[in-house]
């Protein structure tokens, strides 16, 4: 490959790279300075001042949901492209239907784990 076909990956990572100065500059400017005070810290929600404890404890069950919700997720991310250049290994006689298989296979195991041990389950 020549170095010119790497130039839209050079463009977009000297973009992010970028984007990513100007927001830690523009935090490090403009961000708040001075003595935190309990008053300042405080949360103040519609103008009435919040009473008891501010910083609540999340359930386990929300952390478990949100990991599974990435689990699944990232099998979208990655059965989409499959989808797509699956054609392409069809036409050059590439057999990948096993693999692909096998990793669906290994998440409906894991599916079926989580709900046997019944972390789907919100309220219990």
């Amino acid at each position: 490959m020549t170095p010119a076909a790497y130039l839209p990956f050079l463009i977009q990572a000297v973009l992010a790279a970028a984007v990513t100065g100007v927001v830690i500059t523009a935090s490090v400017l403009l961000g708040q300075r001075g003595k935190h005070t309990p008053i300042k810290d405080s949360a103040y929600e519609c103008g009435v001042p919040s009473e008891g404890v501010v910083h609540t404890r999340y359930s386990v069950k929300f952390y478990v949901t949100a990991l599974l919700f990435m689990l699944f997720d990232l099998e979208i991310v990655i059965l989409v492209p499959w989808v797509i250049i699956y054609r392409e290994f069809l036409h050059q006689h590439i057999a990948i239907l096993g693999p692909i298989l096998f990793f669906i296979f290994v998440l409906v195991l894991g599916l079926a784990y989580e709900i046997k041990k019944g972390a789907l389950e919100w309220e219990r």
